[in-house]
């Protein structure tokens, strides 16, 4: 990599790097060492391959997602531990100073935490990044319709532990079709 090359790199990661990072975190279920050692094994795939690349953004973020599907398939052999209970998560209320929201996202990135590798991805990739299911299905290497069924399971399992995603559960209709906005 020449000198020009190097400055053009490394102004595309001061400024892309805030972006990459949140993706990566979301990927990781919130862990920042995790993501951070994700960014970075992205990036330096990226800087060997910078001369060739139209779309850098682009190859970072599939080699984010592709390295995290591959330490998820590495464990995938490893099941969940399973518990005879599952701790309650606290009610978040509404609050006149605003509080709530906070509170709430809070309990979203734990839920999110709660989640399989695979089901982070795919909501990542789908609510986060707003890929379309082919997409996911390529970058993820699977099919579309593995993309739609495992999404369907993550955001039950997400209204599950957050009973405040879902609008119909609020009401006393149970788990609806309402879609929900991962958002950091």
């Amino acid at each position: 990599m020449d000198d020009e090359e190097e400055r053009s790199f490394r102004a595309f990661v001061a400024a892309r790097s805030p972006a990459l990072m949140r993706s990566a975190t979301l990927l990781t279920g919130g862990d920042t060492h995790a993501a951070e050692d994700l960014l970075q094994t992205a990036l330096a795939k990226t800087a060997g391959r910078w001369k060739r690349l139209e779309s850098p953004e682009a190859y970072v973020r599939q080699v984010l997602y592709r390295q995290q599907v591959s330490l998820w398939r590495l464990l995938r052999s490893h099941r969940e531990t399973t518990v005879a209970d599952v701790a309650e998560l606290p009610d978040t209320p509404a609050r006149e100073d605003g509080t709530g929201a906070a509170e709430l996202r809070i309990l979203v990135r734990r839920a999110l935490a709660r989640l399989t590798i695979r089901q982070r991805a795919m909501l990542v990739l789908r609510y986060f990044e707003d890929c379309p299911e082919r997409e996911v299905a390529e970058l993820l290497g699977c099919s579309v319709g593995t993309v739609r069924s495992t999404t369907h399971r993550a955001l039950a399992r997400l209204r599950t532990l957050v009973p405040e995603l879902d609008p119909a559960a609020a009401c006393g209709l149970g788990v609806g079709n309402s879609s929900v906005e991962v958002r950091q």
